[in-house]
């Protein structure tokens, strides 16, 4: 006898025999039971997963002389006929090849012969999208009402490309991939009786491979068989399929999650110079990653997992490393570059570039983990800010902080979180009544009195608290500016030379706008702002000998008065040192490696 391959060798021949199509089978054998036939059906799924191999053994048990059945005898000329694919009454057709409106034309011509020895006639179309739009619509009255005899089954893997007045007229089934198990567990059982020894990564090589199909895993088997004979390992699998093992993608993955870029680099030379898919593994690196995902974020993991049990072990490993909002940003640059190597020159350089890319955003610390790690200190031990854990209630801690391989996001995506996280936000209406060519030739006319400049210079912290929390850069740099004048249109605005390189964060933008919708609510007009160079810095030193004077407590007073004074002192006219011996405040500082270069209130 010929030799037969696998794929066909091992063809399911009875419904109980197709793996991972339960939901199919199961619905054909009750109608089967009950005489409840449609007379189209459609099957949709990728290639390798069973359609046809359904279709023959339906038709088998419709035109079995025991039948119609829901097990086919496999005895009986009918059901042998069927299997050999020479049956008279059941025709397999083509659609990529009988395409064509006359081909449709003469099936239509010939439903109306009766069968010759089964109870029906029946047609299986494959790949039936194939068939032009011209040729469905010659099928669709024969479909509609076809002869009592006749039945129709259709196979295809593009579903989207059928006419919807041909999937109307039939019943529709999804078949799905087959897990990976279910694909091991039956190639375990063809290797077994085939005599070859594989061990079991082998196996689970070659299931992975097949993307979920049975068909394709079992030709890939029978290709192993005749290059390596009866005694197969998962090295000899990697190396006919180009595949990466399962332990060199655990340890890819952890590389990328641990930030070692050096590692990454000598991981990819060697799978390269191997002769691997580097394509192939940035699909299996995707893959992964959503495992991961999974592992993060379901509870019940074997719900949305087709792995084995040391796969979903080293996952729960991995995912100690890690959380979602980081694997996220992994699959991102994966998804990315995945299309870039269809068109790249050089896939190894562009793979390397990403895989860098992906082991520094593994280990980035984003503005939302920073405030959560803040926030859980509030709640533990009491707000640096506004709370009862000691420090005060109105101060500005700024840290410099030295990350040797941690990097924070960038600073736009950080202001814009800050002003997210900001109790109140305000929106920004820049008032201004006059074009910029208007106010540059308008003649200047003082506000006529020089009340509301005292006014300004009263409330200017509380100004510069409420730009803060428009514009989160804009509050700090105005603590070292003064009002120098108020005219009828327009605020100057005195920096100290010291400060110069502040001065230029309000010439424009969203700082200026902030500030000039701040005056304009205090000064009840529209204004603009007017920045230029001014010596304050002995009026701003006078202000802050003047209000440490205001806080004095007289000896006479009640001791708790005196302290309660103490405790409501400016931050800024407390020390670093004070500030250093706050729980909260070093609890941050030790946290991010940081220290306190500046306090202001």
């Amino acid at each position: 006898m010929a030799y037969q391959v696998l794929a066909r060798k091992w063809r399911p021949q009875q419904f109980d025999d197709v793996v991972g199509q339960a939901h199919v089978t199961e619905t054909l054998k009750n109608a089967l039971k009950n005489d409840r036939l449609a007379h189209a059906y459609l099957f949709v799924g990728p290639r390798g997963i069973g359609k046809t191999s359904i279709a023959r053994i339906f038709s088998k048990a419709l035109n079995c002389e025991k039948g119609p059945t829901t097990t086919p005898c496999d005895e009986c000329s009918s059901c042998g006929e069927i299997a050999a694919g020479t049956s008279l009454d059941v025709l397999e057709i083509d659609g990529a090849s009988n395409n064509g409106v006359d081909q449709v034309r003469d099936l239509r011509d010939t439903v109306k012969y009766a069968p010759t020895r089964g109870k029906f006639k029946i047609y299986i179309i494959d790949e039936v999208h194939m068939l032009s739009t011209a040729a469905f619509n010659a099928l669709l009255k024969t479909l509609e009402e076809p002869p009592p005899h006749v039945k129709f089954i259709f196979a295809t893997t593009e579903p989207e490309k059928i006419l919807p007045t041909i999937i109307s007229r039939c019943q529709r089934f999804d078949l799905r991939r087959i897990p990976v198990p279910q694909i091991v567990e039956r190639l375990e059982l063809v290797a077994k009786d085939e005599k070859v020894k594989i061990d079991d990564d082998a196996l689970l090589a070659v299931a992975r491979g097949s993307e979920g199909g049975l068909r394709d895993a079992e030709s890939a088997l029978d290709q192993l068989i005749s290059f390596k004979g009866k005694k197969i390992s998962e090295e000899d699998v990697l190396s006919v399929f180009g595949l990466v093992s399962r332990a060199l993608l655990e340890e890819l993955a952890e590389k990328i999650l641990t930030g070692d870029i050096e590692g990454i680099v000598m991981l990819i030379a060697r799978l390269d110079e191997s002769g691997k898919d580097l394509r192939r593994l940035v699909l299996e690196l995707m893959e992964y990653f959503r495992n991961l995902l999974i592992v993060l974020n379901v509870k019940e993991v074997s719900a949305g997992l087709d792995l084995a049990e040391a796969q979903v072990a080293a996952l729960t490993r991995q995912a100690e490393l890690t959380n979602t909002d980081r694997v996220l940003r992994l699959t991102r640059i994966l998804g990315e570059t995945v299309d870039g190597m269809r068109f790249a020159l050089s896939r190894r350089t562009l793979l390397e570039t990403a895989l860098i890319r992906c082991a520094r955003a593994a280990v980035v610390v984003s503005l939302e983990e920073i405030l959560a790690q803040i926030n859980e200190l509030r709640k533990s031990g009491g707000a640096a800010a506004g709370g009862s854990g000691g420090g005060p209630s109105s101060g500005t801690v700024k840290a410099s902080r030295r990350v040797p391989e941690k990097e924070t996001a960038g600073e736009d995506q950080g202001e814009m979180a800050l002003e997210k996280s900001a109790e109140t936000v305000t929106p920004v209406v820049p008032i201004v009544a006059e074009s910029r060519a208007e106010f540059e030739t308008k003649p200047r006319k003082t506000a006529g009195n020089a009340d509301e400049l005292a006014k300004l210079l009263k409330e200017w912290r509380e100004i510069c608290h409420r730009v803060g929390k428009i514009a989160v850069m804009a509050g700090s740099p105005l603590l070292d500016a003064r009002p120098i004048d108020v005219l009828e249109d327009r605020v100057v605005l005195g920096f100290d030379p010291e400060f110069e390189e502040d001065l230029g964060k309000f010439k424009s933008g969203r700082n200026r706008k902030a500030l000039e919708h701040v005056l304009a609510g205090s000064l009840g007009r529209g204004v603009a702002v007017e920045c230029k160079l001014a010596e304050i810095r002995a009026e701003v030193a006078e202000e802050q000998a003047v209000e440490a004077r205001e806080l004095d407590v007289s000896p006479s007073q009640d001791v708790a008065v005196a302290d309660q004074k103490r405790e409501d002192v400016s931050p800024a006219l407390k020390s670093m040192g004070e500030w250093l011996n706050v729980p909260e405040v070093e609890k941050v500082l030790e946290m991010f490696n940081g220290s306190i270069i500046d306090v202001r209130a």
